[in-house]
């Protein structure tokens, strides 16, 4: 398999200077900052996208924060993060160092906090670009940006102006046309965009007679929101320019390869890091080997768009 992935052309390019080796990346929210996560060999990925960091520290949400579901998993931490100024003065440092790029996700409560963080990590050594999080679901104010194409395209023009480094831009599927939110964010300057978020969910103790949760949801993520997320994908890359980076219960190769033939550019890992953190090896393998044995010269090659006519729905 590493022969193969050492054969095929597995780069991306996310615009504004961003390019991938591979087109396998870790989600924010989980693999931390990247430093506490030894299991996973860092060569097969192509970027880390950091914890969700905020202007000021944030302690999250109270315990109960995690729950198993069936064939996923809810959270509801809340943001927890040390605050942007450390992430600049400790962390960046120490990305400036690796052989990979970091991308740092991005939450506030308001424009303001969204810039004054850019601001921040604008122009430092180890950031390698921004991920926006209008769509969190498991904060008070998390999912105000990302329902509002009007908001959205705010934050995102807002940020933009702030900014030199790629700005990608994460959609919430909490909403009734994802399409115009991503076309809203695309007009007003991001370079890419993540889809999806997770969806609100919720659990509940029968015995206790009270939700699992502390804050009653969080977000459902891992293999019972994939369908929901490649269909989200397949189509928002029928409707936008820039690339798309699939993101919702990626296990497998075959599960990362239904993102990419959809039309996304790359994909995120995140639920799967808890419970098999080799994975990013075997689906960055799986995807050369499929490559290969399909004789494709790129994942360019790989989205089926031209089917899209035929699978509306």
């Amino acid at each position: 398999m590493g022969s193969m992935a050492e054969q095929s052309d597995l780069t991306v390019d996310l615009g504004r200077g961003l390019h991938l080796r591979s087109p396998v990346m870790v989600a924010s929210g989980t693999f931390g900052y990247g430093f506490n996560a030894p299991q996973v060999d860092r060569s097969a990925l192509g970027a880390i996208v950091s914890k969700g960091t905020t202007l000021r520290p944030r302690e999250g949400n109270a315990p109960i924060r995690i729950a198993e579901t069936p064939s996923g998993m809810l959270n509801a931490i809340g943001l927890q993060n040390p605050g942007v100024d450390h992430v600049a003065r400790v962390y960046a440092p120490q990305w400036a160092n690796w052989d990979l790029p970091v991308i740092v996700n991005v939450a506030g409560d308001s424009v303001d906090e969204y810039v004054a963080v850019a601001r921040r990590l604008d122009g430092i050594a180890g950031v390698a670009g921004l991920e926006l999080n209008i769509s969190c679901p498991n904060v008070e104010s998390g999912l105000q940006f990302g329902v509002d194409p009007v908001l959205a395209a705010k934050v995102t023009h807002a940020v933009r102006a702030a900014t030199e480094l790629p700005l990608i831009v994460k959609l919430t599927p909490n909403v009734t046309d994802v399409v115009a939110v991503a076309r809203a964010v695309e007009d007003a300057g991001a370079d890419a965009i993540s889809a999806i978020n997770t969806y609100v969910g919720m659990a509940i103790d029968v015995r206790r007679r009270r939700p699992i949760i502390s804050r009653g949801s969080g977000g459902l993520s891992g293999p019972a929101i994939k369908p929901l997320a490649v269909y989200a994908v397949w189509q928002v890359a029928a409707d936008v320019h820039i690339p798309v980076i699939g993101v919702g219960g990626i296990m497998t190769p075959t599960d990362a390869l239904e993102f990419l033939l959809a039309g996304a550019s790359a994909v995120q890992l995140g639920t799967v890091n808890y419970v098999r953190p080799q994975a990013a090896v075997e689906i960055r393998d799986g995807i050369a080997s499929y490559l290969a044995e399909h004789g494709l010269a790129d994942l360019r090659a790989l989205p089926i768009r031209p089917m899209s006519v035929l699978l509306h729905v």
